[in-house]
């Protein structure tokens, strides 16, 4: 399984972003798929989760109302829309799938994902 995350930048307090992750057989394998986050002397953090097997989210609580994960099946790639972004979401951003179900506690356990895409530079300042 290969992935691909881009997207990242620099961006003004207040801006969005749109990262996007391209996960090979994506659809095929019913993959569940997250997106992490780790700042500089920081452990990496779950920002949202999508479980394959009931396509049930989980968006962590830093994020809620202000990020919004999506799907394109026919492309085999999630996306990430980031929105009112502030500094404290300068971070690098990394995508991840499995092929299991996590359960929901394991969301966003970094150990719960097989496949880790290369991260992405988000940073929000003026």
């Amino acid at each position: 399984v290969q992935l691909q995350a881009f997207g990242g930048g620099l961006v003004q307090p207040g801006g969005s972003l749109r990262l996007s992750c391209e996960v090979s057989e994506l659809t095929r394998n019913h993959y569940s798929v997250a997106w992490f986050r780790q700042a500089p002397g920081e452990e990496r953090e779950g920002v949202v989760a999508f479980r394959g097997g009931d396509r049930k989210l989980r968006y962590a609580d830093a994020v809620k109302g202000r990020f919004t994960f999506s799907r394109d099946d026919a492309k085999n790639a999630v996306y990430l829309q980031m929105s009112t972004l502030q500094p404290e979401d300068t971070a690098v951003y990394f995508c991840a799938a499995t092929s299991g179900n996590p359960i929901y506690s394991s969301f966003f356990q970094p150990a719960a994902y097989r496949y880790w895409g290369q991260g992405t530079q988000v940073t929000v300042s003026s």
